[in-house]
């Protein structure tokens, strides 16, 4: 038995996301997913140990995306980090943007109980 622990995607969302790409009818052997499976999750083992690289030379415990942007352009997967990069502002940007409504929602909810707080203690004196 060994002491690594292998780690991999589903492969089930392997073949669906293999089955995206091809033609309808198209079939994809159960040896075609398992490789897929293996290379997929080498390469995200890959990438991700040059961003833990640089996160441990930097004296950072966390991983971030900004990371693994860097390590995909180190890598030379320079394409894939640029996608990458505006993927990861659109989410900082949606974050920001539900933020915002949480707050929102939270201050109104504050409003409207200090209103009826108020109606309360008009009705009360």
């Amino acid at each position: 038995m060994s002491d690594e622990i292998e780690l991999s995607l589903p492969i089930a969302n392997v073949g669906r996301m293999m089955k995206k790409i091809l033609p309808p009818s198209a079939k994809i052997s159960r040896e075609a997913k398992e490789r897929m499976q293996q290379c997929a999750s080498e390469f995200i083992c890959f990438v991700t140990g040059e961003a833990a690289h640089r996160c441990q030379k930097e004296n950072r415990k966390t991983v971030n995306g900004d990371d693994i942007c860097w390590a995909l352009s180190s890598l030379g997967f320079d394409n894939y980090s640029e996608a990458m990069l505006r993927y990861l502002e659109n989410f900082r940007e949606f974050e920001r943007e539900r933020a915002n409504q949480n707050n929102y929602k939270a201050n109104n909810n504050c409003i409207e109980e200090k209103d009826e707080e108020t109606k309360c203690m008009t009705i009360q004196h």
